[in-house]
């Protein structure tokens, strides 16, 4: 029985076709790449590739469709942020490699949009960057810290910038603002029409899509699905939050939960009221994450980490709805805009997203093994998946470039501690988050709660 897609996600449910899926892989075949999920990795790997060399013979096998999972469920923001602590590149790797790693982050964020525009991929790109407001006096200085933190890398006012009250007042209102970091480096989209356009595109550049198409196991040069196999010089990894699910990865990442909500279009008093004219995407200074975006059709889409994570890295559509977490998601809403009391919520969803254990993406490839890899964005997958995909097409195609040296290739992330431990230790360190949210929100003072758990876990 075919899953109703179009019920996973605002959208999935706006993505501007029926969401039919391909047929599955039906027999035994050879390729060049074999590309293990249909979300922006694989899809933008299968991009690359064909870009680079036509003739190179690739395959997509996608347990569901084209933009199942976090490619068609995340927040919309194509932003620069890298899941890997830049003192943590420069103590390994130099300081000038963790500036330059950083500087491919910005060029990421451009080349999406480039793309999505030179192939006719309606996303509702919009470079409009990311307010990050301070909305309780706790927040202020780990804001402007921040923006302090930049300026000692040797990043300017142009890429990151503190706003006072008023300044940050004239881009956007919210309730009890003091002030907000600015970058331009994010633009707001809609995600599943990305994916969807870009499933559409390699198809035209001649890579096969198999979808409801699981893949049963990886080896070295061979993925097997229920109906066929294929066996390929290269066998590309790109399962993010569902790769615990795979035999011989159950602890090589972590899917932890990110839920959303949706309102109704909102009408144009609300935004005169509070502007966002900009379509920055929002976050603020909290310490477990929301973010939320403007969308095209005028709704507030916004979305947080509060749900829990489940014993045995298992994934399971019923966790993709936290009622809980719903009502916290509306009760942050209505706390920054009051005016939004009576606004109908018309979406609710979640998924996984995942973790390396020293949250630390990696991309690379072992040519003994037939195996390469791009994952662990711990949230921040929209535009390093762009990153990944160009670099796992150069090192598959042999070609030394500014990209293929950069830090974060071939590093690798040792496996999650063993059950119970990374149970507990995972939701130990989210419920510390939540509570000093809720400390900070009684008294006004900084909780350390939560930066002394981080170090503990690694974060």
């Amino acid at each position: 029985m075919t899953m109703d897609y179009r019920s996973l996600s605002l959208w999935l449910d706006s993505a501007g076709d029926d969401l039919t899926p391909r047929p599955p892989l039906g027999v035994a075949g050879d390729v060049d790449v074999a590309i293990v999920g249909g979300g922006y990795t694989g899809l933008w790997t299968a991009y690359y590739l064909k870009k680079a060399d036509p003739s190179v013979r690739v395959a997509i096998v996608e347990k569901e469709i084209a933009g199942f999972g976090a490619s068609g469920r995340n927040g919309g923001w194509c932003s620069a942020l890298f899941a890997g602590k830049r003192e943590r590149i420069a103590h390994t790797h130099g300081r000038a490699a963790a500036v330059d790693m950083q500087r491919a982050m910005f060029d990421a964020v451009d080349e999406v949009g480039k793309v999505a525009a030179g192939e006719g991929i309606d996303a509702h790109f919009h470079k409009g960057g990311t307010f990050n407001a301070v909305t309780a006096p706790p927040q202020l200085q780990r804001v402007r810290a921040a923006v302090a933190e930049e300026r000692e890398w040797g990043f300017g006012e142009d890429d990151y910038a503190w706003l006072d009250r008023a300044e940050a007042r004239a881009r956007l209102k919210t309730e009890g603002l003091l002030g907000a970091a600015y970058t331009p480096h994010c633009a707001r989209l809609h995600p599943a029409r990305l994916a969807r356009g870009l499933a559409r595109t390699v198809e035209g550049l001649g890579v096969a899509v198999y979808e409801r198409s699981p893949a049963l196991s990886i080896e070295d040069g061979k993925v097997t699905t229920p109906d066929g196999s294929l066996r390929a010089e290269v066998v590309v990894r790109a399962t993010e939050g569902y790769t615990p699910g795979l035999d011989g990865f159950r602890r090589t990442l972590l899917p932890l939960y990110s839920l959303m909500i949706s309102t109704e279009p909102l009408p144009g008093s609300f935004w005169d009221e509070v502007g966002w004219s900009g379509y920055d995407t929002f976050t603020d200074g909290r310490h477990l994450l929301i973010y939320a975006q403007r969308t095209a059709d005028d709704r507030i889409a916004i979305g947080g980490r509060g749900a829990p994570y489940h014993f045995g890295s298992r994934v399971e559509n019923r966790f993709d709805h936290e009622p809980r977490v719903f009502a916290g998601l509306r009760h942050v809403l209505t706390a920054l805009w009051p005016s939004l009391a009576n606004a109908e919520i018309t979406h609710r969803w979640g998924g996984p997203l995942a973790a390396p254990r020293d949250w630390f993406s990696s991309v690379g490839l072992d040519r003994t093994r037939k195996y390469a890899w791009s994952g662990g964005y711990v949230g921040d997958g929209v535009s390093t998946t762009n990153l990944g995909g160009r670099t796992l097409a150069d090192l598959i195609l042999g070609r030394a470039t500014d990209i293929t040296r950069l830090p974060w290739v071939g590093h690798k992330s040792r496996s999650w501690e063993p059950e119970p431990f990374r149970w507990i230790g995972t939701n130990l360190a989210l419920q510390t988050m939540a509570s000093a949210d809720r400390a900070e929100s009684r008294n006004g003072k900084p909780a350390r709660r939560a930066d002394v758990v981080g170090k503990l876990v690694g974060i």
